[in-house]
């Protein structure tokens, strides 16, 4: 039975990810306990803490598989011509969608962010994961009916305004995902001492690892398995499900699972007077000079983070009659590499952070925005060559780790609990800004996939793509320099 035959495959490819997520498991639990000062976690919080961030963590991740799978199903949809005998979706044509979705992420946080201060983690994971669900449902509906039924007016309507159709859904789709990367700080701000939080920083490099992984490899097991359509009612069932378990298992803070409430030693402790309105608090955060420049180290991260992933595989398809790069094992096991990268660099970050650096961000992001400086620098000798493939995922190991240890770890530490949901709205409203300002910028100087009036594709020529590298390097230079100056940076 094939699909008995695809869900051994995707086993044989799950188990690299769930050894080296047992190692990890093994060294984390075998590390030196930080010292927490008066604070001190029974097994009991800790099984309950566990049994909090999971649930949670697992809907952030399936957040991603129902985010990504625009890009995977691009190459399908590209492969079928449209009434004017275009294909559907070209590299100019993704590039406008997930632009406009990573606009309305990115602008999202002005008001996710307060919204989540004020109504918890556990509200923003169910609006989040619901709303993206519906999102999924809609867009795999499209998808049905644009591949099913062509011949029909509707559907060659559908044909000719494909991405404008999916510029609408994916905008609406990204709204409700932005609501996960708050929700999962929010909670776990209240549940994670800050010298502890270097762990949960890659716990968070994991989460996200994870769900590239299930949004990648899954996904196109998906699209060869089923009709295209189910690369997006997949996803939108998960997070139903989740939905589910979330209401039923997530708590806010430790006080609502039964458990005492602790000070977390961040920019919140000792601050138990009235709430600040969220204009003030946005106020402190945009003069917050430490803020504000994670928040720039962050823009970065978000443009190298989906210049990386997003292009890399369609650099390699299009330039394969040249380069042979679509059979390689870097092409075929794209999800599960990224996903073992982006574990290895999560917790190569946090570890360091508590246990060398005293809970410093800093230095961390330095160090790996350095390798990603001279990643890239690389990458524009050797992206016509076979080594490209194993580089873009050491770089994807660097800035997998810097964006857990940022967004997911120093927006808990100098936004403190209380004001968390805006301090990572701003922070990872800027990842998206880079991810928004990298997909214009692509669009425009990437080679099209368009036949010329040669019929040649300039896609094709592995020389037209020299941009790809060359970008990469201005923004990991500044990026690098930002880190350096938040060094010795700590919350008070």
């Amino acid at each position: 039975m094939p699909v008995l035959a695809d869900l051994a495959v995707a086993f044989d490819k799950f188990k690299p990810i769930l050894i080296l997520l047992v190692v990890v498991a093994i060294v984390i639990a075998r590390l030196p306990k930080v010292d927490l000062g008066n604070v001190i976690h029974s097994d009991a919080f800790r099984r309950r803490r566990l049994m909090n961030w999971l649930p949670l963590g697992l809907t952030y991740s399936f957040l991603y598989m129902g985010r990504y799978n625009v890009k995977v199903s691009q190459h399908a949809f590209g492969d079928i011509l449209g009434p004017d005998g275009l294909p559907l979706m070209t590299n100019q044509g993704f590039a406008e969608i997930f632009f406009w979705g990573t606009l309305i992420y990115g602008a999202s946080f002005l008001v996710n962010g307060p919204l989540t201060d004020r109504l918890g983690g556990k509200f923003a994971i169910l609006i989040g994961a619901g709303g993206a669900a519906v999102a999924n449902l809609l867009m795999g509906l499209c998808t049905l009916w644009v591949v099913n039924d062509p011949g029909a007016e509707n559907g060659q309507w559908l044909a000719r305004n494909l991405v404008t159709v999916f510029s609408v859904l994916y905008a609406a789709n990204m709204y409700f995902q932005s609501f996960g990367a708050v929700a999962i700080v929010k909670c776990n701000a209240s549940w994670f001492h800050v010298r502890e939080r270097g762990v949960f920083g890659a716990i968070f490099g994991i989460l996200i690892s994870l769900g590239i992984y299930f949004a990648f490899d899954w996904g196109y097991m998906i699209k060869e398995a089923f009709d295209l359509q189910w690369l997006f009612f997949v996803p939108a069932i998960i997070l139903g499900a989740f939905w589910i378990l979330d209401v039923l298992v997530v708590r806010n803070t430790p006080g609502e699972a039964n458990h005492t409430d602790f000070d977390t030693a961040d920019a919140s402790s000792g601050d138990d007077g009235p709430a600040l309105s969220a204009v003030a608090v946005f106020q402190r955060m945009l003069t917050n000079p430490v803020i504000m420049t994670i928040a720039f180290i962050e823009f970065c991260s978000g443009f190298l983070r989906q210049a990386i992933m997003q292009w890399f595989r369609t650099f390699a398809k299009q330039t394969d009659d040249t380069l042979h790069l679509a059979g390689s094992f870097v092409y075929a096991n794209w999800g599960m590499l990224l996903c073992c990268a982006g574990i290895l660099g999560g917790v190569f970050a946090g570890t360091i952070s508590d246990h060398l650096f005293q809970s410093r961000r800093g230095p961390v992001a330095a160090v790996l925005y350095g390798l990603m400086l001279m990643s890239a620098v690389a990458l524009t000798f050797v992206f016509k060559t076979p080594a490209v493939g194993l580089l873009v995922v050491f770089m994807s190991m660097c800035v997998i780790g810097v964006h857990g240890m940022l967004s997911g770890t120093a927006s808990m530490d100098f936004g403190g609990r209380r004001n968390v949901g805006i301090a990572v709205g701003i922070i990872d409203g800027f990842v998206y800004a880079g991810t928004a300002c990298m997909s214009i910028l692509y669009g425009v100087i990437l080679p099209s996939d368009v036949a010329g009036a040669d019929g040649i594709k300039p896609a094709a020529d592995p020389a037209n793509w020299i941009a790809w590298p060359i970008s990469m390097i201005p923004v990991a230079l500044i990026g690098m320099l930002l880190a350096s100056r938040v060094w010795n940076a700590k919350p008070r």
